[in-house]
């Protein structure tokens, strides 16, 4: 059985990533890029689908201690013994190829160790034909796909596993290189494990050295920045929601999901911590693979799209996997990508909005795309939707979307106005004005409940939604408004189980359209830690980001939803959205308290000006 998801860690190369558990197994990895087929697949059901573990011989006597080396995604697993002492160290080299490097040193002592490969490609389903090439390297191919595994170990056959028993004396080391490549091309070069361990430590440490942090916690910070950083498919430009699918929402449960595509609703929250930590290079590259990924017909805009921009994402069932602690179904691809989102326009047009507030300057072709969707919200906004957190269960008015259509309208207004665009002051400008004014009109009235004092989740409900913590971020209203206050204070009675945000209320099955149950949503609950800070409350908004940062695993990860009941990680891991939020709110405790507070305090009066 699969390891606990915040047992995990991570290290990728801007491709692809794997995960890899504390007793040294990696059970998820998807060659040559993050959507592509696993071929390892443990995770999502048994050894037999796919691992490769490195560990003691006798494991079960093994102490087990990790850490990425600061500021890079080099991680160091230490496994401790009754004999001696051992340390493996695993990356992926950045733009050196498609390889995955485990490199066993002997710390201390003597250690008997064990490594097990057992590659299965198309998510555990194809078992490869293993043969050694002219260099004795191992080869496993299957149809397209080739691994070739390079050691000096011994290694042998045990069924349809490859084996190696080898003993580590201190001073002594083994290295380990997987490699992808086609197999209708030659076998991929081979490396010099310790010079590119060398080259990509370098490559990490520039990167983290630009971090402009000053919270009180920047360690936490620059972590989560190193892992959106890994999170980005280099040549795009795109930001995977996260490198996994199915991880459930709730164990046992259905609500397993593919999230190895790009979301839109994840723009503005991304650009801002990207620009707001000092990353304006992946800002831009996020912000051209958004424009790239709309420009076509306004009617066919998705919600999400692959990685390089792909708009077919069928979703489909793997019935020969288990499922995470058997959570089934376990799916590939995601039926969301066909669903109507009215929120997208506005993540849209406050991304580009804010890029260019921030010095990111855009271009016509930009502009162009931007009023050919701006044409077509003004015909759809007042249709039902299915909402931000994508419901299965019908198409309603939700609050939040309309809040969105309205950002779309208010940014594109103040776009045209600041750069004095030909024509800024015309008809169509004019009529903008009257559909946000008329959006707002219509989301007072029919979206704010007075016996709730709480806006609500969709027009005439009584249920509370996670995403109204928003209304006063993106500028609709005030943050000290009385119906944002209400808002929050109602969100804390009603979705807050033991100390964390739920996202609506899923006990109630015809919320969503799914069965009942799921964990607390963590961006949620760090934008309710956003509000407090907003409103003063910054010793409360503190409690909430300390409880927030003890989730994260000891490498400092966090998946998508948090169980406080079960107290573990659930959903996909590590989550994009989960550390953008975590940067975000960081950033906006630093401002709030510390020397940048007059400059964030300018910025909220002109957004709410």
């Amino acid at each position: 059985m699969a390891s606990r998801i915040e047992d995990y860690a991570l290290v990728g190369d801007g491709r692809s990533a794997a995960l890899i558990s504390r007793d040294g197994s990696i059970d998820w990895l998807c060659w040559p890029r993050f959507d592509a087929p696993a071929c390892f697949a443990a995770l999502l059901g048994k050894p037999e689908h796919g691992h490769w573990r490195i560990a003691p011989a006798a494991v079960a006597e093994a102490r087990v201690t990790r850490r990425y080396r600061p500021g890079t995604l080099v991680l160091e697993t230490t496994h401790e013994t009754g004999t001696g002492t051992v340390r493996v160290i695993d990356y992926m080299p950045v733009d050196d190829g498609l390889h995955l490097v485990r490199l066993v040193e002997g710390v201390s002592g003597s250690v008997p160790m064990r490594m097990e490969l057992v590659v299965r490609f198309d998510y555990g389903s194809a078992v490869p034909w293993v043969s050694r090439n002219e260099h004795d390297d191992l080869r496993a191919i299957v149809g397209p796909h080739k691994l070739v595994l390079r050691t000096k170990a011994p290694l042998r056959g045990v069924g349809r596993t490859t084996v190696s028993d080898f003993t580590l004396e201190a001073g002594q080391s083994r290295s380990f290189i997987l490699s992808y490549g086609p197999s209708a091309e030659d076998d991929p070069p081979p490396i010099e494990p310790r010079k590119v361990l060398r080259r990509t430590t370098d490559t990490w440490h520039t990167w983290s050295s630009r971090c402009q942090g000053g919270t009180p916690w920047d360690d936490i910070l620059s972590r989560s920045l190193v892992t959106l950083k890994a999170l980005i498919y280099a040549p795009t430009g795109g930001i995977v929601a996260a490198p996994t699918t199915s991880l459930p929402e709730a164990i046992g449960g259905v609500r397993n999901w593919d999230y190895r595509f790009c979301w839109l609703r994840d723009s503005t929250f991304t650009l801002l911590a990207l620009m707001d930590a000092g990353y304006l290079e992946e800002a831009r590259a996020w912000r051209d693979w958004l424009l790239r990924a709309v420009a076509g017909s306004p009617e066919q805009a998705h919600i999400l799209y692959g990685i390089a921009g792909e708009r077919l994402l069928p979703e489909i069932e793997l019935d020969w996997l288990p499922g995470y602690e058997n959570s089934r179904p376990v799916r590939i691809g995601n039926a969301a990508s066909q669903q109507f989102q009215l929120d997208v326009y506005g993540e849209i047009f406050d991304a580009l909005f804010q890029a260019e507030e921030r010095g990111l300057e855009g271009d016509e072709t930009g502009v162009r795309v931007g009023l050919a969707l701006l044409d077509h919200l003004e015909k759809v906004w007042r249709e039902p939707d299915e909402g931000i957190w994508e419901v299965r269960g019908g198409r309603r008015h939700f609050v939040h979307s309309k809040v969105m259509a309205w950002v779309a309208f208010d940014r594109a207004i103040r776009f045209y106005e600041k750069n004095n665009r030909q024509g800024a002051r015309d008809a169509t400008v004019t009529r903008w004005r009257a559909m946000r004014e008329e959006i707002h009109r219509e989301v007072c009235t029919k979206g704010f409940d007075p016996e709730l004092n709480s806006f609500v989740q969709s027009y005439g409900s009584k249920h509370l939604d996670a995403s109204l913590l928003l209304v006063a971020h993106v500028g609709f209203l005030p943050h000290h408004d009385p119906r944002v206050i209400g808002t929050v204070e109602a969100i804390g009675r009603h979705l807050m189980r033991d100390g964390f945000i739920l996202r609506y209320n899923t006990e109630n099955q015809t919320t969503d359209g799914l069965p009942a149950g799921e964990g607390a949503f963590l961006p949620c609950s760090f934008w309710y830690a956003d509000n407090l800070i907003r409103l003063g409350r910054c010793d409360e908004a503190r409690e909430m980001i300390e409880r927030l940062l003890s989730v994260c695993n000891d490498v400092g990860l966090l998946a998508e939803e948090y169980d406080p009941v079960a107290r573990r990680q659930v959903g996909n891991f590590p989550q994009a959205f989960s550390h953008v939020a975590l940067v975000n709110t960081l950033l906006n405790f630093s401002r709030a308290v510390g020397p940048a507070k007059e400059r964030s305090d300018d910025r909220d009066a002109a957004r709410e000006s």
